[in-house]
């Protein structure tokens, strides 16, 4: 059974058909690129995988279970985070309480029933999470804007991995790294990969898309014009897909 099935979903808003009656499924640890000009329908379609819109027609099941109509909330808990290009981190805190931002740790002031951030322990757990994911970091101590573009990348990656996701989007997390930052970037993927977590790679760096995808699904004007596995495509083939060239 495949981890996430969409069938013929479909998104209009007003005149504008968003989504032309998309298909598609992923299986679980696997990586695919998802490619297209802007306005191709790349950021309708995951905002509807994460329950930010709801599809006007089609069918979407992750996990053997139908979503469509849930919460945002409620996709969360079921398995499906989604980091976005601006990261959304607060890059005034430190490494440890944005990993846990929102939901850090807490314990019993003097035993009595109200409760306090641990920082002690949000910053352990923080660490063993950096450490699990291989992230290079110099301190869960240090402020988030102190780091580099890839650095932070990394936190925001932590992060979702914190919710214990079965599936990440990943939107343009390359786009405004160094090239050394890239390659680390590409190698966290690979490890969650291993890991067996489910990735969509959002990107218009095809190097970065067939380094570590294993399958690239093109989209055009809301319909997916191409979804080939990495080894029976090439990058000529996806730019004219993109383009209309194909």
């Amino acid at each position: 059974m495949s981890l996430l099935e969409l069938e013929n979903v479909k998104k209009n808003f007003g005149t504008v058909q968003a989504l032309r009656g998309v298909t598609f499924s992923l299986e679980p640890g696997e990586v695919v690129g998802l490619v297209g000009d802007n306005g191709a329908g790349k950021s309708t379609l995951m905002k509807i995988i994460t329950g930010v819109y709801v599809p006007d027609s089609g069918v979407i099941r992750f996990d053997g279970r139908d979503i469509n109509n849930k919460h945002p909330g409620d996709i969360r808990a079921l398995g499906i985070e989604m980091i976005y290009q601006d990261l959304a981190l607060a890059r005034m805190q430190n490494v440890a309480s944005n990993i846990f931002l929102g939901r850090e740790p807490t314990s019993r002031l003097f035993g009595t029933p109200i409760r306090i951030i641990d920082r002690g322990r949000t910053e352990r757990e923080a660490a063993l999470m950096i450490k699990k994911l291989g992230a290079r970091l110099p301190s869960v101590q240090y402020t988030v804007g102190q780091l580099s573009g890839g650095q932070q990348q990394s936190v925001a990656i932590a992060r979702a991995l914190t919710f214990n996701p079965k599936l990440v989007i990943m939107d343009e997390p390359t786009a405004a790294l160094a090239v050394r930052e890239v390659e680390h970037v590409l190698d966290l993927i690979r490890e969650l990969k291993r890991s067996g977590i489910a990735i969509i790679l959002i990107s218009h760096r095809l190097t970065d898309v067939f380094a570590v995808c294993d399958r690239i699904l093109a989209l055009r004007q809301g319909a997916v014009v191409a979804d080939s596995p990495i080894a029976e495509t090439s990058m000529n083939d996806v730019v004219a897909h993109i383009v209309g060239a194909a």
